[in-house]
């Protein structure tokens, strides 16, 4: 459990810039567009690069890929999980008008668009996760090529 402390505390303020974002877009409006989700991922990125990052100085020679994915796809996973509870709370408890809002603009013929709505927030944000830290590994993997 010591070795995901620090993904997890990553993960949960990673989500609470997620849900800050939402919030200021729900205050001018926005967070019907879709379009601005687009800057979630890089929200979650720079967590899961910090994350990795931070995860490499403090294990120093003992960081190896495997550590650092885990790392990665923990707080990335951790934030996606977070965010997308935070967004069935406000789109059913304090906004019950925003999933109606939402289905008007970009599915008026699904009968279950909230579960479809949920389920797509949480694959969009578990996809990203994955695909950042798998780019991110990359810069911080060691190589295996010989210097001569």
């Amino acid at each position: 459990m010591k070795n995901l402390s620090l993904p997890i505390r990553f993960g949960i303020v990673t989500s609470a810039i997620l849900m800050a974002y939402f919030l200021i877009l729900a205050l001018m409006g926005k967070h019907t567009n879709v379009f601005y989700s687009l800057f979630n991922g890089v929200i979650t990125g720079f967590g899961i690069y910090e994350t990795i990052k931070y995860t490499k100085l403090r294990m120093g020679d003992e960081f190896s890929y495997g550590k650092g994915f885990i790392a990665g796809v923990t707080t990335g996973f951790v934030a996606t999980l977070l965010f997308t509870i935070f967004f069935a709370f406000y789109s059913t408890e304090l906004d019950s008008g925003f999933l109606d809002e939402l289905s008007e603009v970009w599915a008026k013929d699904y009968s279950n668009f909230q579960g479809i709505v949920f389920f797509t927030v949480a694959i969009m944000g578990f996809a990203t996760a994955l695909v950042l830290t798998l780019s991110f590994m990359q810069l911080f993997k060691t190589s295996n090529n010989l210097k001569k």
